[in-house]
């Protein structure tokens, strides 16, 4: 049985989809741009700060959820222009402990909303 995950703490949903969706001990995450819940803005700076958001943005929703950043599996990075690689990866390696989780990093030709980066993950809790 499916499950809605949604918090305040996460931007909103801005289509027909869920911020993410629990199957058993499983957590789907949408893809979480680096927008700031609060304002509905991207984070001011460059790729850096829009992946920190986004970051933020995803441990709001492993949290509701009753997951960390340690039971994320894996991940997908989609990146406006890979030349911004570098600055997202050194933010994505700070924040895993241990093993790092399988990830594909793929540059496409628009983001919603003009977004820099956005980044799903899928958890799994043991």
């Amino acid at each position: 049985m499916k499950k809605v995950i949604s918090t305040s703490n996460a931007p909103a949903a801005i289509g027909p989809y869920s911020q993410a969706i629990q199957v058993g001990n499983m957590l789907f995450m949408s893809g979480q741009l680096g927008i700031d819940p609060s304002t509905g803005a991207f984070a001011e700076g460059g790729v850096t700060e829009q992946t920190i958001q986004s970051f933020k943005n995803m441990n709001a929703i492993l949290t509701e959820a009753g997951y960390t950043m340690n039971d994320v599996v894996k991940t997908t990075v989609f990146l406006a222009d890979m030349n911004d690689f570098a600055a997202m990866n050194t933010v994505y390696a700070s924040q895993f402990e241990g093993a790092f989780p399988a990830r594909s990093a793929v540059a496409v030709k628009t983001l919603p909303k003009n977004g820099l980066v956005e980044i799903e993950v899928i958890a799994v809790k043991e």
